[in-house]
């Protein structure tokens, strides 16, 4: 009986710490990587962690190039009834 409940609440805290949300800074002690060559200041934290266009995926419309079977999909189910 005491062993459900420790583990919701063992539960419960883990889901809590799950929202701790605060800004990006330096650890203690530390700084900002140096400028990157060519530019004149720092970048922010947030600027370092943002995705650059080119590391962002892109949907492709046409999963076919060519005129090729599909592979089979084991996931490709009939609707059920």
């Amino acid at each position: 009986m005491t062993r459900p409940i420790v583990l919701i609440g063992l539960f419960a805290l883990a889901l809590a710490g799950c929202g701790n949300k605060t800004d990006l800074r330096p650890a203690a002690g530390k700084e900002l990587p140096v400028a990157a060559m060519g530019e004149s200041e720092r970048s922010s934290a947030e600027e370092l962690m943002a995705p650059g266009t080119q590391t962002q995926q892109q949907r492709s419309d046409e999963p076919l190039k060519r005129s090729e079977r599909r592979e089979p999909d084991p996931f490709d189910l009939p609707p059920p009834g």
